[in-house]
């Protein structure tokens, strides 16, 4: 049952890849720092991924508390070659992804919320 869960997770990830041109990548990372699912178009180290996923939660967590910000919902960083995004599934897991610098965000936030939607309801 859990591997045609990650199945169907997997498919709606490279679906998120399809319609998204500048997306590099897309993983669902549970908190605890595993990859549940993961779609790339390029051969990525999806433990390394995994795990700075889980680390830049928690930070970005403790910082949303203790600045009285509420519960974190998304968390982004941009670097010249591009961004890393963060958006809460639920208690259990985060949608990473790995975006172009090319990327309109408005636009990819969209349709990140969507998947995090369609992910919610495979969980």
């Amino acid at each position: 049952m859990i591997g045609l869960k990650n199945d169907r997770i997997t498919e709606r990830l490279e679906a998120l890849r399809d319609m998204t041109p500048e997306l590099e990548a897309a993983a669902l990372i549970g908190v605890e720092g595993l990859t549940i699912a993961a779609s790339s178009s390029e051969e990525s180290d999806d433990e390394h991924l995994a795990a700075m996923s889980a680390a830049m939660l928690a930070l970005g967590d403790r910082i949303a508390s203790e600045l009285g910000r509420g519960e974190l919902e998304q968390l982004y960083i941009k670097g010249d070659k591009g961004y890393v995004l963060l958006m809460g599934v639920d208690e259990r897991a985060v949608l990473t992804a790995l975006a172009s610098a090319e990327a309109k965000l408005g636009l990819l936030f969209l349709e990140l919320r969507r998947a995090v939607e369609a992910v919610r309801l495979l969980l």
